[in-house]
This record gives C-alpha cells, sequence and structure tokens, in this order.
C-alpha cells in the first residue's frame, strides 16, 4: 500500500512529508524533486510569499545512493519565512485572528476545535501545505516515468479570461504550459490573462479559474469497478479535491457529455489496419466503469478565487461579538498556474498508488518482471 502524510504550518520551522510503500530501486533525484517545486511557486498573479521561499526538499531517509530502499521516505521543506515568526512562534504571541475570513477554514475550524483564534487554523489550512504535496509527487511521477506514463496540465480560464486550446498532441500543450508564466498554451489568451489578473490586482480582489491536468501512457484497468472506493475516477476526485481552493472538477466533458444524447458521447471501439483496438474520440477522459481505459486520462478542475483580498469583506469579530470586515493578510491575486502544478502531483499519486497495486511488487525490478 502507498500512502503519505504531511506536516507543518504555513509560518512554522518547514514542512514534512513521510511516504511509505515506494518500491525499492527507485531513483530519485533532489534536483527533480526541487524543479517541480519551483514550477508551483511561480506564476503571474503570485504574491510576496514566493519572493522569500525558494524550495527545497530535504531528504531524510528511505534513500541511500539516489535510489529507494522499501522504508519509509521523509522529505523536509524549510520555510525560509520562519526567521520572521520565530521569536513570535516561540513566545507563544502569534498575531491573533478573532475575524473569520469568508471563504477560509477559519470559522469552521475555530468551531470544530473549540478555538478562540483563527490562527491555528490557518496555519495549517493554508496552501503553503501544497509544497509537501508537489514534493511527494514528485516521487510518485519517477515511479510513473518508469512504465512510460506521464503527466502534465494547462491553464484554460483565468477569471473571464478563456482559452482557446490549440487541437495539440497533450505533450505539447504541457510544453507549450511550460513556457508560460500563466501555464497557458494559447498565447493569446495569456496576454488576456495577465491583464485581468492586473485589473483585479488593481482593484484589490482576487481571481480563480480552470486547468486541466492530463496522463499518458496509461495501461487499460488501473482501479476497479467492483467496489465504491476502489473506482479510480472517484479516488482522482477525492485527491483532486483535497486541494486548497478546488471547488469542482469533471473527468472529460463531462457537464457538456450530460446535455447531449449517449450516440454522441460514448467513444465507440474500432480495429486500425494492424487490428489493434482503437477509439477515435475520448469523450470518457480516459476512465470507463471505474478504471482506466487506456486512452488518456483528462481531468477539469475549478479553482475559486482566492479568498483572501486587499479589499475588505464582510465579517464579525467574535472575540468582541460585533460586526467586523476582514484585514489584508499577505497573499496571490491569482494561483491557478500553482494550482495546476499541485493538480498534477495528487493525479501522479494517485496512478502511482494504483499501479502499485495492480502490479505488485516491492522492489522496482519485481514490478518491471
Amino acid at each position: 500500500m502507498l500512502r503519505f502524510l504531511t506536516a507543518g504550518e504555513s509560518h512554522g520551522p518547514g514542512l514534512i512529508a513521510i511516504v511509505e510503500g515506494l518500491p525499492a530501486g527507485l531513483t530519485v533525484e533532489p534536483d527533480a524533486i526541487d524543479h517541480d517545486l519551483a514550477r508551483r511557486q511561480v506564476g503571474y498573479g503570485r504574491g510576496g510569499r514566493m519572493a522569500i521561499e525558494r524550495d527545497h526538499a530535504e531528504i531524510l531517509s528511505g534513500v541511500i545512493g539516489h535510489r529507494t530502499t522499501g522504508a519509509p521516505v521523509t522529505l523536509r521543506i524549510e520555510n525560509r519565512d520562519w526567521t520572521n515568526w520565530r521569536e513570535h512562534w516561540l513566545n507563544d504571541d502569534l498575531p491573533s485572528l478573532t475575524v473569520p475570513r469568508p471563504g477560509h477554514a477559519d470559522y469552521a475550524g475555530m468551531v470544530k476545535y473549540g478555538l478562540d483564534d483563527a490562527r491555528p487554523v490557518l496555519e495549517r489550512a493554508s496552501a503553503r501545505e501544497t509544497a509537501a504535496r508537489v514534493a511527494v509527487g514528485a516521487l510518485a511521477r519517477r515511479l510513473l516515468a518508469e512504465h512510460a506514463i506521464a503527466v502534465g496540465s494547462y491553464v484554460v480560464e483565468i477569471g473571464s479570461a478563456i482559452a482557446e486550446v490549440p487541437e495539440l498532441p497533450l505533450h505539447e500543450l504541457w510544453r507549450r504550459a511550460e513556457s508560460s508564466d500563466v501555464r497557458c498554451p494559447d498565447m493569446s489568451a495569456a496576454d488576456r490573462m495577465r491583464s485581468t489578473i492586473d485589473s483585479a490586482r488593481q482593484a484589490g480582489d482576487s481571481l480563480g479559474g480552470v486547468f486541466v491536468i492530463g496522463a499518458t501512457g496509461l495501461p487499460v484497468g488501473l482501479g476497479s469497478h467492483v467496489q465504491w472506493d476502489r473506482r479510480i475516477d472517484a479516488r482522482l476526485a477525492g485527491a483532486v479535491m483535497s486541494i486548497q481552493a478546488i471547488k469542482g472538477m469533471e473527468i472529460g466533458p463531462a457537464f457538456e457529455n450530460a446535455r447531449l444524447p449517449g450516440t454522441q458521447v460514448h467513444d465507440a471501439f474500432r480495429f486500425d489496419g494492424e487490428g489493434r483496438i482503437v477509439r477515435p474520440t475520448n469523450r470518457a477522459g480516459g476512465v470507463e466503469g471505474g478504471m482506466t481505459n487506456g486512452e488518456p486520462i483528462l481531468i477539469r478542475a475549478a479553482m475559486k478565487p482566492i479568498p483572501t483580498t486587499v479589499t475588505p469583506q464582510h465579517s464579525v469579530d467574535l472575540a468582541q461579538r460585533r460586526p467586523a470586515t476582514t484585514q489584508y493578510q499577505r497573499s496571490d491575486v491569482c494561483a491557478v498556474p500553482a494550482a495546476a502544478v499541485v493538480g498534477e502531483a495528487m493525479v501522479a499519486w494517485v496512478l502511482a498508488e494504483a499501479l502499485i497495486e495492480k502490479l505488485g511488487g516491492d522492489s522496482l525490478a519485481e514490478m518491471s518482471r
């Protein structure tokens, strides 16, 4: 069984991730993990925190000589902003927050844990935690690469700016996205996205958007139809929806499919000239009956606008029991490009987990056999 846990707070000393179940013999290059961490940190619309952090994953266990041993892999990512918070943290005089911010975990977390201050909630609920997930996803990506499976992403909407994605292979769309600071393969739309972000920044507001995660090279039969919790679409949905600020997702053009008759939706089977089964379309998004069907997986995810805004929002002061407005906390204007990278990590994780389930093996050599 492949699993991971993360720990750490936004302004604490750092983040920790423990990964259990990776097969022995998998090559792990720290630079490859740091590359994905750097991809998460860039993007037009990011805030001041990204000017402070330069994320690096320190491998503390489970890897010797750049190869996994089968033991749990422990990763640590230092929070460089810790130096600005250390004395407050150690002296227990962190700035309190008694005015819950709409759209955040503040209020629900305070009520759930019986707290009179949202500070402990926001420290853990912060999207800073996704750095640890991206590091974990980089390990999963390495395992998938050993089996010729690739995962990538691109952005299709930011606010009202919508891309017209060209009809190109997924790998080319991913390549174009990597060269764009909004991760959009449509260059004209990317210009509109930047202008939209600039307008939101000037207005003291924030923006959300939509991104697409894809996976290629998948075998038929990851996941299963026999139990609800083994269905690959359910597992992918849970993983993507667990990302902070993600409020919706679809596999394939699911909502468009819902408005069409079945004869225009389902992907027909054909034999090619060499007798192999092919599908002229992929409206199922690579999943049928809770299993991968051999076609590329395509997931669209919707990210809400970041709830922290320069413009105050109506709230209440729970300490003084009176109406109040929110106070601005340092934040991004738009983090959709970064969320796409986090989405890649979570999809890679679920696919790696399902691959190990299907193939078995305690070592990479055994899995390959």
